[in-house]
């Protein structure tokens, strides 16, 4: 095999990847070379500072993540790749509905890459059938594909191959995609030509670091994770810091304020795979329709989603949350009484850390006396 890609036409090779690769609904590929040192700074400073929280496996692989050699070997190349998942049917007003929703205390906020299928299902079949391609075409050759499934610098591969440049916030930003897309890559042994990098166009602008609600984004490019709404929700396992509580607001799922905020997100793009549409159970969920779910209901309604990861329990934790910050902010025509109850009834039966979430939840109710934020 070794002889034949000394005869391939490297360009043309890539050509093709790029067609196949629209084929299976990538919105684009690059190739990035294995260097990643300069990379290796920041990681081990972020490591240092600890803003890593309970995600042990990032200290644990150190700066393999910086090295797709020593993670892969024999790999000379990175195939990148990124899929826009905007639903296919989103308005040109979704911004603004947005943020409505958030502004909306009764409602449920999930983050928009979330509302549909498993991202890492959908780009990894994928990346597997764009290197099966390849082998049809060149042979057997070494390759791996990761979607955020392993100690790898997505967005520094990304930024190197051209697919866009790291923003603020540090996610990968493409002037005519803005952010609202998925990487994924293609470790491979075959020394395809290299696509040039894209120069960051972010300037003076701090958008995203001024809306972030629990103020995360410590500078730009740097994101304590221990602060950061997703990370509470999704990675972290115990009880949520009470002071972050507030600060939640009614998002259950993920946090999108930074990427709402950055206005290359004018340019996002609608996915073209219909796999990333909205499920009607996260059209429009309000925080009681949702607490209503027995986890059998859970597991139905999450089935093939990156939800299902976080279980029923820290689901319910995260509703608790949300549904205590309603009941300060006050939602009128009775939901306030409706949360209340429904938060009342789930007490005996709540585990500890549920327990204690729905008794903070509880303590927030506006004009109660003896309860809420300035009770003490």
């Amino acid at each position: 095999m070794r002889e034949r890609l000394h005869d391939i036409d490297g360009q043309a090779l890539l050509e093709q990847l790029r067609a196949w690769a629209k084929e299976l609904g990538f919105s684009q590929i690059g190739v990035a070379g294995i260097d990643l040192h300069d990379a290796e700074p920041g990681l081990l400073q972020w490591l240092h500072n600890g803003f890593h929280g309970e995600m042990d496996y990032m200290a644990a692989h150190g700066l393999k993540r910086a090295r797709p050699q020593e993670l892969v070997p024999g790999t000379v190349r990175v195939i990148t790749a990124r899929m826009d998942y905007l639903p296919r049917d989103t308005a040109p007003t979704w911004r603004e509905q947005e943020w409505q929703r958030i502004a909306t205390p009764g409602l449920a906020t999930v983050s928009v890459y979330a509302r549909g299928r498993d991202y890492h299902k959908v780009l990894r079949s994928r990346l597997q059938k764009l290197a099966d391609r390849l082998t049809e075409a060149i042979g057997p050759f070494g390759h791996r594909a990761f979607t955020d499934s392993a100690p790898v610098l997505e967005v520094a591969l990304a930024t190197r191959s051209g697919l866009g440049w790291r923003g603020k916030h540090t996610l990968s930003l493409k002037r005519d995609a803005g952010s609202m897309y998925f990487l994924g890559e293609l470790f491979v042994d075959v020394p395809l030509p290299l696509t040039e990098p894209e120069s960051a166009h972010c300037g003076s602008c701090s958008a995203c670091l001024d809306i972030c609600p629990t103020q995360a984004i410590v500078a730009p490019q740097v994101v304590d994770a221990r602060r950061c709404i997703s990370y509470l929700t999704i990675e972290h396992a115990g009880p949520i810091p009470e002071a972050l509580r507030p600060a939640m607001g009614n998002r259950i799922y993920g946090c999108d304020d930074c990427q709402l905020a950055c206005p290359w997100n004018k340019f996002a793009q609608r996915a073209v795979l219909p796999d990333f549409d909205l499920r009607p159970a996260l059209a429009e969920p309000t925080l009681l329709q949702l607490w209503a779910w027995t986890e059998a209901d859970f597991l139905r309604h999450t089935e093939g989603s990156a939800i299902r990861r976080i279980g029923h329990a820290r689901w319910q934790r995260n509703l608790a949350v949300a549904m205590g910050n309603a009941l300060r902010a006050g939602t009128g025509a009775g939901g306030d009484e409706a949360i209340a109850r429904a938060l009342q009834a789930a007490q005996p039966g709540a585990s500890p850390l549920l327990r204690e979430h729905i008794d903070w939840a509880l303590a927030q109710r506006s004009g109660v006396p003896g309860t809420g934020p300035s009770a003490a």
